[in-house]
């Protein structure tokens, strides 16, 4: 329920602060008090659309905020939540909307920025405006569905019928993927046929590309080894340098063993014995370095037929690759990947068939919880007929009727909420035929038709409070007294607030307002005030709604007796 109500500088209203209580509360006062001002302020804070008119003159901005205590129960706590605003159950919920003379209107929930129209979504599910002007929930094809839904207790079949929409969902659309994946292998099953042959005669073997390219490399390196050992095998043969040695170590010797030289301590026979010594070296470092290159012929490996081998399927394989614009390691996958295609493709009709047959399944399982919701549909919509009809006779509405409409929806426009489209339709005068709500009564009777609605649809509905504009316009005595009755039972379980001209429905209130020009605001300017009426208050407001601008005694009793008779 509303908690307390904030205006500033909302057309005529300079500073307006209120808390309205529980149960049922009037709000009565003289024509052009202002009473719809502050409908006009309710509604902007619920979302409606924000107009710089209603900024007072002289200032810069016009705001409106009011203060909600939702139970822990409520359905917009998980709207919010779902939306990512903070709220905490534990404190108020506050709805504030802003209108500048320069700039977009702004929008807050707990002083967080939102959008105009989750503001709305937020509003109308705590608030209710019936009146010959509002779009009431009731008043909106789109809500009766949900409305008779709540009335029936429809909860368990909604939840079912939910569930097998879903599964209706997934088996749709599993069967649509297997028809256009096995559409898409017919077309192609040519070229997938050719292309499995030609996979399946090359039969890539995963990591086989990069064995390949290892062994290809150590086998080029191979044959690189045996030319340089070719190479230097051809210089030590090709110089003979041992024979060459052998020649010049002579030589040397035959300086040595020359008469007088021999055994010499001189230069020359000790240089040239040195001479000989290095020599002897040579030739045997020769024959060792001659042996250590003709030894390596032996160790080497190389086979050219296992590179050549190893190059033609490593190439074989890159070029298949580059064809499918792949890597050679995802051949083997590529494979499997167009023999599952094949096979889809040519004994793929058995899984389709198979999904065919499980959409038929769920689809009939959807049908039949639908239909089971559109009877228990059709059952209620006959039982809250009867209850509308009850409330109509009082209400002056003797002569109108309610319908509600269950009509099945087209073939495959059902949905998770059913397959049936529900609505309020009126019959005004017998025989003039059903028509839409809004469309067939007038602005006096839509007030009273909504306050009939409410009455018999009892709990349906999310809104803690319910706000009636001039339901009462146009009746007066037994009527009126019957408004004002049923404004006192709604009010049993909800917080309701009436502008009433009538006091007989004022006078069934349990809190009295009353809106009133303020001539002496701190502005000087004029505007409109709010003030709570105590007791003997009331009696002299109800007395001047009942005898006009000039209050007499007679009126003063009247109102009184109004007053007990409560």
């Amino acid at each position: 329920m509303i908690l307390s109500i904030s205006i500033r500088d909302f057309v005529l209203i300079d500073r307006l602060d209120i808390e309205p209580g529980a149960g049922f509360t009037a709000l009565t006062g003289e024509t052009g008090a202002g009473k719809s001002i502050i409908l006009d302020a309710l509604s902007l804070a619920m979302g409606a659309p924000a107009d710089r008119s209603f900024i007072r003159n002289g200032t810069q901005q016009a705001s409106v905020a009011v203060e909600f205590g939702p139970p822990s129960r409520h359905p917009v706590w998980a709207l919010l939540q779902e939306q990512g605003i903070e709220a905490s159950m534990d404190e108020a919920l506050t709805l504030k909307r802003v209108i500048r003379t320069s700039g977009p209107a702004r929008a807050f929930v707990n002083d967080q920025a939102v959008s105009a129209a989750l503001l709305a979504e937020i509003g109308e599910m705590l608030v209710e405006i019936h009146g010959q002007h509002a779009a009431s929930a009731l008043m909106r094809p789109s809500m009766h569905r949900r409305l008779l839904d709540q009335f029936a207790g429809n909860e368990a079949l909604l939840g079912s019928c939910s569930d097998a929409f879903d599964s209706l969902q997934v088996a749709r659309e599993t069967r649509a993927r297997l028809e256009a994946e096995q559409a898409e292998a017919i077309s192609a099953r040519e070229w997938l046929e050719q292309a499995v042959e030609e996979l399946e005669r090359l039969a890539p073997v995963s990591g086989e590309a990069e064995e390949l390219t290892t062994r290809r490399m150590r086998l080029m390196q191979s044959e690189r080894v045996t030319e340089a050992v070719s190479e230097a095998e051809t210089a030590m043969d090709g110089a003979d340098m041992e024979t060459a040695l052998s020649r010049a170590a002579r030589a040397v010797e035959r300086i040595c063993r020359l008469p007088g030289f021999e055994g010499s301590d001189e230069t020359l026979p000790v240089a040239a014995r040195a001479a000989a010594e290095a020599i002897e070296r040579a030739i045997i470092e020769t024959r060792e370095a001659s042996a250590a290159v003709f030894g390596l012929e032996r160790l080497i490996s190389h086979d050219t037929d296992a590179l050549e081998s190893a190059e033609a399927r490593l190439f074989a394989l890159r070029a298949l690759a580059r064809k499918h614009m792949t890597e050679p390691e995802a051949l083997p996958d590529l494979l499997a990947k167009f023999r599952g295609q094949l096979d889809l493709a040519e004994a793929g009709e058995d899984a389709l068939i198979a999904a065919r047959k499980a959409e038929t399944a769920t689809q009939a399982r959807y049908h039949q919880v639908a239909e089971k919701l559109t009877v228990a549909r059709k059952a209620a919509a006959g039982q809250l007929e009867k209850a509308i009809a009850k409330e109509l006779a009082p209400l002056k509405l003797g002569r109108a009727t309610i319908g509600i409409c269950v009509e099945a929806l087209p073939e495959g426009e059902g949905g998770a909420y059913g397959a049936d489209r529900v609505e309020f339709e009126a019959e005004t005068n017998p025989g003039a035929g059903f028509g839409p709500l809004r469309k067939i009564a007038s602005g006096g009777e839509l007030a009273r038709f909504s306050l009939a609605l409410k009455c018999a649809l009892a709990e349906a509905g999310s809104a803690q409070t319910l706000i009636f504009d001039e339901v009462d316009q146009g009746v007066g005595g037994s009527v009126a007294a019957a408004i004002g009755e049923r404004l006192v039972r709604l009010a049993g379980a909800r917080q309701v607030f009436a502008v009433t001209h009538s006091p007989q429905v004022a006078a069934s209130a349990a809190a009295q307002w009353l809106v009133e020009k303020d001539h002496e605001n701190a502005s000087g300017s004029g505007g409109t005030r709010v003030r709570g009426l105590d007791d003997s208050a009331r009696q002299e407001e109800i007395a001047r709604m009942l005898s006009g601008a000039e209050v007499t005694e007679e009126a003063r009793a009247a109102a009184g007796r109004l007053l007990e008779d409560v």
